[in-house]
């Protein structure tokens, strides 16, 4: 199971505000964490067809990292429904204490 349900992107409110305006930050990190080039997989989400493929790699990478059942069919059917939800639950998964980005209110 993952770690935080795919409606769970506002456990995290920071990962979730630099994922809806910048998606192609969170790929990249998300795409890094399983040994992907950051810079890379953040400019390929640009590029239509190619994005879907890399996304669609990453996630299925990150589910077998950490065990979770699934296939690539569910995969693109999570990103083409609720891509900005299946970015943040990914880089959830893989997010460690210290990488949480916290937002500071005063």
């Amino acid at each position: 199971m993952w770690k935080h349900g795919l409606c769970g992107c506002f456990d995290n409110f920071g990962v979730c505000i630099i994922t809806y305006f910048l998606p192609c930050y969170t790929f990249g990190k998300n795409a890094e964490a399983v040994g992907e080039s950051c810079c890379l997989c953040g400019l390929l989400y640009f590029v239509p067809l190619a994005n879907l493929f890399a996304i669609v790699s990453v996630r299925g990478r990150i589910r077998e990292s950490s065990g979770i059942p699934g296939d690539c069919c569910s995969d693109l059917l999570t990103h083409m429904f609720c891509h900005f939800c299946a970015l943040v639950q990914e880089a959830q998964e893989v997010e460690t204490p210290s990488e949480r980005v916290v937002i500071i209110r005063s």
